[in-house]
């Protein structure tokens, strides 16, 4: 996925007032899901890497006395 692709997903959640006040998470493969905690554009080095730029999206564990409600749905 591309930045680009990226930001057409996000506008189209983010014309709902729902999506704008949600908790934004990310979750990994074994199931794990994680608060969103840092946005980075980064530069590749690699010389001949066709992608000289990415993305990365850092996410923190949900430790402490927090936890979130069970998904009841999808909308």
């Amino acid at each position: 996925m591309t930045g680009k692709e990226l930001a057409i997903v996000l506008n189209k959640f983010l014309t709902s007032p729902q999506a704008q006040n949600a908790r934004v998470q990310i979750e990994m493969p074994n199931g794990e899901k994680l608060d969103l905690d840092v946005i980075q554009l980064l530069e590749n080095r690699m010389i001949g890497d066709r992608d000289t730029h990415r993305i990365n999206i850092k996410g923190t564990s949900l430790g402490g006395t927090w936890k979130m409600g069970k998904i009841v749905g999808k909308l």
